[in-house]
């Protein structure tokens, strides 16, 4: 059967893109997806349903990197591995291999960009990007269950939530009072425009449900007779007649078949997008000829402009009072400002929590215990992650096998502006931990220590040993203007060079935004499911 639509990733942009696009009953879908499929929340495993710390439950056992140890080793998990800079150990990076993507398995933050980014994206030529223009898109895929009027939607498929004050754990009231006498402002709505400072966290959970467009959108599209889901199904390689996208080699349970479609839509993500362009020829010419892997178009930003926000954890040993308080590791709060110094606004975020550290045995880099123990002591920390980062990492095969996993180098901190900024949100984080309210709650710091204090270049060092991702990965396809040498897509994400093929997914932004990014690519998902429908 030939499809209208093939769509390669059942994510946060692809699952999406087939629910929008298979509403006209005349055009047929197909939506590929590498990882299992879970038709209702009654199948669904706890790991999936649950979002983080949303519950009141016991502070939970997590990687150095801040991810669940059971997400960590679960089949719904890519399980990649990447640099982080070259001090740092081996990076786990987590991605969501599920119906749902990465919007099933992620922390459910749910903070928009602010207008400032996508006026950004603007200046680097992407004018279908204004904040005026994807405001409406913002609304139409939420229902805002606590904030109302010009800026929230009320009749969209993903259910959103402000942390209601009057629940907030005393930590996260002591941490509101740290922020608020240091001079930051109150910020009743982080997705409103204009806004700063400390207030509600926003996250896409009702009663503790983690609302990926699994739920939110295929729930209500895969009984559609013209939409097909295909789990267990990785495709290995697009095929091209000439410089025309026809179809899609899939394997599944080790046997390989050609799908074809009229339009092939990539949405694999920003590790998997780029990955399959270039092994189906579509990159950087001279590094896929190194592999042996022949050159469709040349395109040498594909897996270039990779961005991610760094963060790191500042920690001290809970004091014994508040030691097996469950509701320790509730995050309801979070600080976004300017970093000290820095001219940009909101490239700040902080935000007080607690886990369970495995210290006993060494984890690999996997977040697997070496010998299948794990021990515990709990801890509580401020992140501080740098929200608009000037650094770049990168993305290169490491084989021409589909299976193999990609190189990927974060380059964190790389750019000094990008230090500078980390090293003060450090030191502003330090500055909280000694408010009165926050004394009771925090014993012993950890890390950094004296020595990582003792000057610029020694905190430095410590950030370079300690960043970790704040799994908002993106750019490695990024949209540009033809006049850009580095853009892969246009801004409605068509591959340069490359007829009936697009890319749409977190891959493609131009730059990040301020924010948790799963909020924006699902509003790339429905603005470009417009662009699309009215071809």
């Amino acid at each position: 059967m030939r499809y209208d639509f093939v769509i390669i990733g059942a994510g946060s942009a692809g699952g999406i893109l087939a629910t929008r696009l298979s509403q006209d009953p005349a055009r047929s879908v197909l939506l590929l997806e590498a990882g299992p499929d879970y038709p209702d929340l009654e199948q669904l495993p706890d790991e999936l349903k649950y979002g983080y710390e949303t519950g009141g439950e016991e502070p939970s056992l997590r990687t150095p990197g801040g991810h669940p140890i059971a997400l960590a080793n679960s089949k719904h998990n890519w399980q990649y591995v990447a640099k982080a800079t070259d001090k740092a150990p081996p990076l786990p990076v987590p991605r969501g291999k599920v119906t749902g993507g990465s919007s099933a398995i992620n922390f459910s933050a749910f903070f928009r960009g602010i207008p400032e980014d996508f006026d950004n994206w603007v200046l680097m030529g992407n004018n279908e990007w204004a904040f005026e223009k994807v405001l409406p898109y913002f609304r139409k895929l939420e229902t805002d269950v606590d904030q109302h009027g010009d800026y929230h939607g009320s009749e969209g498929p993903i259910i959103v939530h402000h942390a209601n004050k009057e629940n907030w754990p005393p930590a996260q009231v002591a941490f509101y009072n740290a922020c608020r006498a240091a001079g930051f402002a109150d910020c009743v709505d982080h997705n409103s425009p204009g806004s700063t400072g400390v207030g509600p966290s926003i996250t896409n959970n009702h009663n503790r449900v983690r609302f990926s467009t699994a739920l939110g959108y295929l729930s209500e599209s895969r009984h559609r007779l013209n939409l097909t889901i295909k789990s267990n199904c990785s495709a290995h390689k697009i095929i091209f007649e000439g410089k025309k996208a026809t179809g899609v080699l899939v394997e599944s349970a080790g046997e390989y078949f050609a799908v074809e479609g009229e339009q092939i839509i990539l949405s694999a993500g920003a590790i998997g997008s780029p990955q399959l362009l270039m092994l189906s020829g579509i990159g950087p010419a001279q590094h896929l000829s190194e592999l042996g892997v022949q050159v469709v178009q040349d395109l040498p930003g594909v897996g270039n402009h990779l961005k991610d926000h760094p963060k790191v954890y500042t920690t001290w040993r809970i004091s014994d009072e508040y030691l097996s308080n469950p509701k320790m590791a509730q995050r309801g709060v979070a600080l976004r400002c300017s970093a000290p110094g820095s001219h940009l606004p909101n490239d700040l975020n902080i935000t007080l929590g607690a886990f369970v550290s495995p210290r006993a045995n060494p984890l690999d880099s996997h977040g697997t215990a070496q010998n299948g123990e794990l021990s515990a002591e709990q801890r509580i920390e401020m992140m501080i992650a740098l929200l608009l980062p000037e650094s770049t990492g990168s993305l290169r095969l490491a084989s021409a096998d589909p299976s193999v996993q990609p190189r990927l180098d974060y380059n964190y901190l790389d750019s000094p502006f990008d230090r500078d900024r980390l090293r003060e949100g450090v030191r502003l984080a330090l500055g909280l931990a000694e408010h009165n309210d926050l004394k009771p709650l925090i014993g012993e710091r950890v890390e950094p220590d004296g020595k990582d204090l003792a000057s610029d270049e020694a905190l430095d060092d410590w950030m370079m040993r300690s960043a970790t991702t704040y799994s908002h990965i993106s750019g490695t396809c990024k949209m540009g203007p033809s006049s850009d040498p580095m853009a892969v897509v246009d801004q409605h994400g068509k591959v340069r060079g490359i007829d009936h093929l697009r890319v749409i997914d977190a891959s493609i932004m131009p730059d990040l935004v301020r924010a948790a990014i799963n909020p924006t690519v699902l509003m790339m998902a429905e603005r470009l499911s417009d662009v699309i429908m009215d071809m």
